[in-house]
């Protein structure tokens, strides 16, 4: 199946152009089977595609009480005494879907999972790593690590961590049945959720990932955290293997910060450096890629039609 790229002209076209691609797809979806699984994102660029669904919804346009949502990553080792705490720490991304869409649904879904990074005491975490080197491996050519705990592990915390908090997400997206819509963004590196530029492509379901030290430094520097000691280092992520597994996925980008890695995702080698660059293998096993993005983000790609031509890639121009 072709890859389709919509060109917008700002945020705001962006946003209602991806929210009616998704709404028109759990339309379909829906009339043939019971129930629709959407995957989501987080970030600044679904915020306003978000706020469109919710609308949609809530004027009866499709039945939001029939979806149930997966979302692609959350921290490791937010600030809190507490899973709860930790949760509803205003930097939570389960916090940030309350505000940004849940809240905001009249009609509220089956059910909404995030991965369970709260769940884990950081603290422990790097105690344990450090006290058994021989149950893990830590994978990644950047700066950003996926550290891959091995199926015997001599620690019960991290036996108990791949179990539970790895493993037992993807199991609870393949017992309802696997994705039918993934929403996501891009990083400036081209990564996807957490799964940073240079983590490998093989084995990517749900990752632990140890965060690029610029990452924490850039996360203190906007205000999210008071110091590098409170910000999260880690994160629980969908890799890009299962991002890619979904049914459909629909990529936002807008901004300067996008446009050297949505235009080397398409026009570039698959490469573990650019991962939404791994969208051009599902687009050959027939998956429904589709991007959306602004005028700006979509710069390279237009100055570049003739190329994408020639890999079938369609560009419409709104």
């Amino acid at each position: 199946m072709p890859i389709t790229i919509w060109v917008t002209n700002d945020f705001e076209q962006m946003s209602e152009v991806a929210a009616d691609i998704v709404k028109k797809n759990i339309i379909l979806v829906t009339r043939k089977k019971r129930g629709f699984v959407l995957g989501l994102a987080t970030g600044n660029s679904p915020t306003g595609l978000y706020k469109h669904l919710a609308k949609a919804a809530n004027e009866g346009e499709f039945d939001s009480g029939r979806i149930r949502s997966f979302n692609l990553d959350e921290y490791v080792g937010l600030p809190g005494e507490n899973v709860q705490q930790r949760v509803m720490h205003p930097e939570s991304y389960c916090y940030f879907m309350i505000q940004e869409f849940f809240s905001l649904l009249k009609k509220k879904f089956i059910e909404t999972s995030v991965p369970y990074g709260t769940l884990i005491e950081q603290k422990q975490l790097v105690q344990e790593l450090s006290a058994h080197p021989e149950d893990w491996e830590e994978l990644g050519k950047d700066a950003g690590k996926s550290i891959v705990i091995k199926a015997k592990s001599v620690s019960p915390y991290l036996a108990w961590i791949k179990r539970v908090i790895l493993d037992g997400y993807r199991r609870k997206i393949q017992r309802a049945g696997g994705i039918d819509l993934q929403v996501i963004g891009v990083g400036g590196k081209g990564h996807v959720a957490f799964h940073e530029s240079g983590i490998p492509f093989k084995n990517s379901q749900v990752l632990l990932v140890k965060l690029d030290d610029n990452t924490i430094t850039n996360a203190v520097a906007d205000g999210h955290f008071t110091s590098k000691k409170e910000a999260p280092h880690y994160a629980i992520s969908m890799g890009a293997e299962l991002v890619y597994q979904a049914g459909m996925v629909v990529l936002l980008a807008n901004g300067e910060r996008k446009v050297r890695p949505v235009a080397e995702s398409l026009l570039g080698e698959v490469t573990p450096d650019i991962p939404i660059s791994y969208g051009q293998v599902y687009a050959k096993k027939g998956g429904h890629l589709i991007y959306v993005l602004d005028q700006i983000a979509a710069r390279e790609l237009l100055a570049s039609k003739e190329n994408l031509k020639e890999k079938k890639i369609d560009i419409r121009v709104v």
